[in-house]
């Protein structure tokens, strides 16, 4: 069969075409440090890639949502370790107020400390973490707690918070509440109508002082006490529990973001090693195409005539 030179150029063109095209891919490649540049380069390496782009974009806020309940958590850790200092300075209070030989100068004395650790309690249960109340529930704007007072009396605490806590999501399909619900730091155990709670707490014993009632000091009074304040410790006992869990998570999301980026790595990033080495045998592919090429121009009819 007789190979016409139209032929004989077409198949040149389309062989420099073809190696010209591979020549300038390998060298995008190179310049963007990136396997693929578009869509069309190939659908399936691009398909996954945005795939794993999604995952580290989640992965990270996730990872963001971790670092800021580990924060709450501390912050809360800290300010329930202020109340417990201050419960446990009261309680001393109430044990020295017992005494059968206290006067009452140092009743009043006590009475008047009292108050300033109720008062400082309240402060501490108010603390705003980044613009947010720790303990107000989904309220977070609003402080939770406030001084009732009497005459400029101390007789007791309100919580104006609500009775729900705070969902995170830390991870694809695992969620975790942020004790938010400051009520549990009432531990009320009455009724709407009759309540028995952290506030009738402070009122009897401030009231206990005031009318020198050892009796009830010594008895009841310091027995409640240890009640409250154990409830304090092992809300603070959860929420440490809480904290534990979120350390666990965040190395978990850690683990899982350097496994993600090594894969997307593997799959967008170029080995430029790699990528040289088949860019020169490319290069000297075309080069023997184009050598090729200026010998098949030069021929002519005269080629032809012996």
């Amino acid at each position: 069969m007789r190979i016409s030179n139209n032929i004989t150029y077409s198949d040149f063109m389309r062989n420099l075409s073809t190696n010209a095209s591979k020549v300038q891919t390998t060298l995008n490649q190179i310049s963007s440090m990136k396997e693929v540049s578009k869509s069309s380069d190939n659908p399936l390496l691009v398909s996954k890639i945005m795939d794993l782009n999604v995952s580290l974009s989640k992965n990270e806020t996730y990872s963001n949502t971790i670092a800021d309940s580990i924060s709450w958590t501390k912050a809360q850790d800290a300010t329930l370790d202020s109340v417990s200092t201050s419960m446990l300075r009261i309680r001393s209070l109430i044990q020295s107020s017992a005494n059968a030989t206290a006067g009452s100068d140092e009743l009043k004395a006590n009475q008047s400390e009292i108050e300033q650790e109720i008062s400082g309690i309240v402060e501490s249960l108010n603390t705003n973490f980044d613009g947010r109340y720790l303990f107000s529930g989904t309220n977070t704007t609003t402080a939770p707690f406030e001084v009732i007072k009497d005459n400029d009396a101390i007789v007791g605490i309100k919580y104006n918070g609500t009775s729900q806590d705070l969902p995170r999501e830390i991870a694809s399909g695992v969620s975790v509440n942020l004790m938010a619900d400051g009520s549990r730091l009432m531990n009320e155990t009455g009724t709407a109508t009759d309540p028995e709670n952290l506030s009738t707490y402070f009122n009897d014993l401030l009231s206990a002082l005031r009318s020198d009632d050892k009796d009830a000091l010594s008895g009841d009074l310091l027995a409640a006490h240890d009640t409250y304040a154990n409830n304090i410790v092992n809300v603070r006992a959860q929420i440490g529990t809480l904290y534990n869990r979120l350390e666990a998570a965040a190395d978990r999301n850690e683990t899982e973001n350097l496994n993600l980026t090594e894969t997307l790595s593997n799959k967008q990033d170029v080995d430029v090693a790699e990528k040289y080495m088949e860019y020169q045998n490319q290069m000297t592919a075309y080069q023997a195409t184009l050598a090729m090429g200026t010998k098949i121009m030069q021929m002519t009819i005269l080629d032809y005539i012996n």
